[in-house]
């Protein structure tokens, strides 16, 4: 055999990588930008620094003989980079390759780099834009879906993992998603289902198109399974770089800090006039967090799924913070199924990756009914308690108006472990609000009264001035200081100082028995 020239054979490498960057067949490229959708070199390009990008195994060939063709790169590119300098790794899915299926060396490529993103301790972001697994590849196909599975689990709170639906994601597929941190969907041109329109309509006769069933408002406002949506792939992306300003590397590192450009020092005085003068009338929480946040950033998490509590990223004097608030212009604030379990994931997200969690609390108590209970109300509440119970982050409670029952006591109160808890002068710390109240403890004065309206309404006031207020509380310690809303950012400011240094352990155990 005649050895070629080093310069012959760089010739012929450079051939070889110019021949795997190039995507599938002309007619396939055209349908993903007719449609709207990047290429998946495209979006990696869009989403890394310029420049920044480390590809890995570009010149990978799936092995079975059953199928022809064996372009380069198997239908997905694998690699790392940085965003706004900070190192990455990335796999994206390419549709116009095998329609993104995934076979046994597509997945060994996701394998190497979610071991190597473990190694070195360092996000993982996946875009999936795939038809699920490579049917010519049968059970080899299966299994290797399970290792990644597998590594999600493994690198679940150590590293943070994003997914990016870009296109169909269905099947099997959908499971490594659903077990990384944040889910992000693009509308109209992603979905993800478990099965079929087709499939549901041979075995339920229920008719529904593939965005009704798994598009991405089905599943940021019904399913609570997309936190993320955006309304085109560049909007996607955009939105994934911004979320990495909030996290670290992985639990080993803090948050990144930024230099606040926000007086840490401002007065929050608009705040009191946010607060209605009735208990019952509603208001925004969202309002009140971007008051208090660095420069009114606040990046709300499941926006408009389970909307009685709000929970998202904001910055206080530059440090990052995760926000969980009942929100009262939503069915009161109430706690319910979907609400307990939306601020349950957030704050052990939170908790994995060292980002103290400050609570904003006005919450008149668990939603009753039928359908609540039978549901599992009291499991899925649990959840919530059991997230505040473990965590062991900086955790400040801020009490604005109602904290009733059980879901105060739910709600990061200083009796679970909440470092410090402030009250605003309009909060009400109680079993339950006053007209319950004296319902039950005063129903047969009431009742025998001559005018039994006054003497309820008599009751009401002379309870309302005994519990319904924070001093009570703040006599026992429950609440370490009663403050002036405008008060609230400095507060903050100095509380989050004084924890950077806070330490606590959890009791050895292989893991907790979290109410699932």
């Amino acid at each position: 055999m005649t050895a070629h020239p080093l310069s012959e054979q760089i010739a012929a490498l450079a051939k070889l990588k110019e021949e795997a960057r190039q995507p599938g067949s002309e007619r396939s490229v055209q349908r993903q930008h007719d449609r709207g959708k990047m290429l998946a070199r495209e979006r990696i390009e869009y989403l890394l620094d310029e420049g920044s990008f480390n590809e890995l195994d570009m010149l990978a060939r799936h092995r079975n003989r059953d199928i022809p063709d064996k372009p380069l790169t198997d239908g997905v590119i694998t690699g790392w980079g940085l965003i706004d300098g900070r190192k990455v790794f990335v796999f994206s899915q390419d549709f116009t390759l095998f329609g993104g299926a995934l076979g046994e060396v597509f997945a060994e490529k996701i394998h190497k780099v979610m071991d190597l993103a473990l190694k070195v301790g360092a996000p993982v972001i996946g875009l999936n834009d795939g038809a699920g697994a490579r049917i010519q590849e049968g059970p080899v196909s299966l299994a290797s879906y399970g290792g990644i599975f597998y590594r999600n689990v493994k690198a679940s709170g150590v590293t943070p993992q994003i997914s990016v639906i870009m296109g169909p994601c269905a099947g099997g597929a959908v499971y490594s998603p659903a077990m990384t941190d944040f889910v992000f969907m693009v509308e109209d041109t992603s979905y993800m289902f478990i099965t079929g329109p087709d499939v549901v309509k041979t075995v339920t006769g229920e008719d529904v198109t593939q965005q009704e069933l798994g598009g991405a408002h089905a599943h940021s406002a019904k399913s609570g399974v997309a936190a993320f949506t955006a309304s085109d792939d560049r909007g996607v992306l955009d939105d994934v770089r911004y979320l990495m300003g909030f996290l670290p590397a992985n639990n080993m590192e803090e948050p990144p800090r930024s230099v606040a450009e926000d007086d840490p020092d401002r007065s929050c005085d608009e705040l009191a006039d946010m607060i209605p003068d009735s208990p019952n009338q509603p208001y925004d929480m969202r309002k009140v967090v971007e008051v208090i946040a660095d420069d009114a950033d606040y990046v709300e998490y499941f926006p408009n799924w389970a909307q009685s509590m709000t929970c998202g990223f904001a910055r206080i004097d530059g440090q990052p913070i995760g926000v969980v608030g009942n929100n009262p212009m939503f069915y009161a604030g109430v706690l319910d199924i979907d609400s307990s379990e939306k601020a349950a994931r957030f704050v052990r997200v939170c908790d994995s990756f060292n980002i103290p969690l400050v609570t904003f609390v006005d919450v008149p108590g668990f939603l009753p009914g039928v359908g609540q209970e039978h549901g599992g109300i009291i499991r899925h509440g649990a959840k919530l308690l059991y997230a505040f119970c473990e965590s062991t982050v900086p955790r400040i409670q801020v009490i604005t108006r109602k904290a009733y029952g059980g879901a105060y006591v739910v709600m990061n109160s200083k009796s679970i472990g909440a470092d410090l808890a402030f009250a605003w002068p309009s909060a009400e710390l109680a079993v339950m609000g006053a007209s319950g109240a004296v319902e039950i403890l005063y129903r047969s004065q009431i009742a025998g009264a001559p005018d039994p309206v006054a003497r309820k309404g008599e009751l009401v006031d002379e309870y309302s001035e005994r519990w319904c207020n924070p001093y009570v509380a703040a006599e026992r310690g429950y609440v370490d200081d009663v403050i002036d809303p405008a008060e609230t950012r400095r507060k903050l400011v100095a509380g989050l100082a004084l924890l950077r240094t806070k330490r606590e352990e959890l009791p050895p155990r292989k893991h907790g028995n979290v109410p699932l």
